[in-house]
């Protein structure tokens, strides 16, 4: 990474989740903006707008990939939301602007964007999320999954 430019975190998982994985993420979030680099995500709900929350919570920034042609359907934690009309394939962009990803459980939206971070060889740690390959990363906790990908970006 060249020096002066602030590291960029993705987070991604499912649009819906539990409690449970709403609070692993938002610590995900928080960690994440406690080390100085930015949230970027889908900018929904769910993983996303609990990494976006936690992110808030701690003075980080967030940047919010949308599906949409619009920035209005981002959560309320967005900073930076970007409208882009790609639907789906917005989860392409989110991996490519990321130095690294941290997968909080997630269903088939997740699975591409893994599929895309392990394609184009970017740092990846799951936790309860899709075991696809052996280059995701286990993470039992935020601050575990946290300080793997900040030993790898």
């Amino acid at each position: 990474m060249s020096s002066g430019r602030a590291k960029v975190i993705g987070v991604i998982g499912a649009s819906s989740c539990s409690e449970e994985l709403y609070r692993v993420a938002e610590e995900v979030g928080e960690e994440i903006a406690r080390r100085g680099a930015l949230v970027i995500c889908g900018g929904r709900g769910g993983v996303m707008e609990a990494a976006c929350r936690g992110a808030k919570r701690r003075g980080g920034t967030t940047i919010g990939v949308l599906p949409d042609r619009e920035t209005r359907s981002a959560n309320e934690y967005v900073d930076i939301a970007i409208a882009t009309g790609l639907g789906e394939a917005r989860n392409s962009l989110i991996v490519n602007s990321a130095d690294g990803l941290i997968a909080v459980s997630g269903s088939y939206g997740t699975l591409s964007e893994i599929a895309f971070a392990l394609k184009l060889g970017k740092p990846i740690v799951g936790i309860s999320t899709w075991d696809v390959d052996e280059r995701i990363e286990k993470a039992r906790s935020a601050s575990e999954a946290v300080n793997l990908i900040f030993e790898r970006t």
